[in-house]
């Protein structure tokens, strides 16, 4: 594996400079009165029942790249007997935790680059998940499945519901925002110098990050190659990304926006 490990420690400072900007305001009170309810979910239907027929109900379940934790509680609410969340970004886990105690649910939380995980890194789990924002901030997409696919028991469930790469060639800012822009198959990532928000806020600040576009091709082979074996493959002209992109939504002429993909675990 090539060592990513300054692009991914850069990657982890803004996001920690970013945390703040995401645990005030409108959004994080709607979480706070939300997770008061123990049955509260952020899943769409879609992620919903994905999860539900992957086994969560009752099973060990860990999301990849956790943020706030909004998403391993709503696991929770689903039914995981057990949901643990990994991140690298100590400041959203700490919002995490706050979210956690709301909730009451038992979750937990563990502080931790993918790439480097510790030797006590609890695994076997029956279904990991993978959502919305994750998958681009990976400089190594081989490592990163390799990793993945250890923390599952064989036979364990993959689910990932992740923005489409083709909807990445777009920008919703362009003068012409219907005419793609960017190459599907760019080997270099964008290096942005600003606070990582979705609600079109722009704070000041010059923390450096870098995302890439994985084609999905490129996705599909890792997982087989990292050793699970795909079970669906479903690609939906609905966004799950920032409200700036639902301008692609609709139209007569219809690209994919988003797509899950399913996979288990070989024995």
């Amino acid at each position: 594996m090539t060592d990513f490990s300054e692009v991914t420690a850069k990657n982890r400072a803004a996001w920690d400079a970013s945390a703040p900007h995401h645990g005030q305001g409108d959004y994080w009170q709607e979480l706070r009165a939300g997770f008061a309810d123990a049955t509260y979910s952020r899943f769409d239907s879609t992620l919903s029942d994905a999860l539900i027929a992957a086994g969560i109900k009752g099973g060990r379940a860990v999301q990849i790249g956790c943020n706030n934790g909004r998403e391993v509680l709503s696991a929770c609410a689903l039914g995981a007997k057990e949901c643990w969340g990994i991140d690298q970004s100590a400041a959203f886990l700490a919002q995490a935790a706050i979210l956690r105690d709301i909730s009451g649910h038992p979750a937990r939380f563990l502080e931790a680059d993918i790439y480097d995980l510790p030797k006590d890194c609890p695994t076997g789990f029956d279904v990991a998940f993978i959502t919305i924002g994750v998958l681009n901030w990976m400089p190594d997409l081989p490592a990163f499945f390799d990793a993945v696919t250890r923390l599952l028991r064989d036979g364990g469930r993959l689910v990932i519901y992740e923005t489409h790469p083709v909807l990445e060639m777009f920008d919703p800012e362009a003068a012409d925002p219907m005419r793609p822009t960017i190459s599907y198959f760019r080997p270099d990532p964008f290096i942005e110098t600003g606070a990582i928000t979705y609600d079109g806020s722009t704070p000041d600040d010059v923390s450096e990050s870098h995302w890439f576009i994985h084609p999905l091709g490129v996705i599909v082979q890792s997982c087989l190659d990292a050793g699970l074996a795909l079970t669906g493959l479903r690609e939906f002209p609905h966004s799950i990304r920032e409200v700036d992109y639902d301008i692609y939504a609709g139209q007569d002429v219809q690209i994919p926006m988003s797509f899950m993909l399913q996979a288990v675990k070989v024995p």
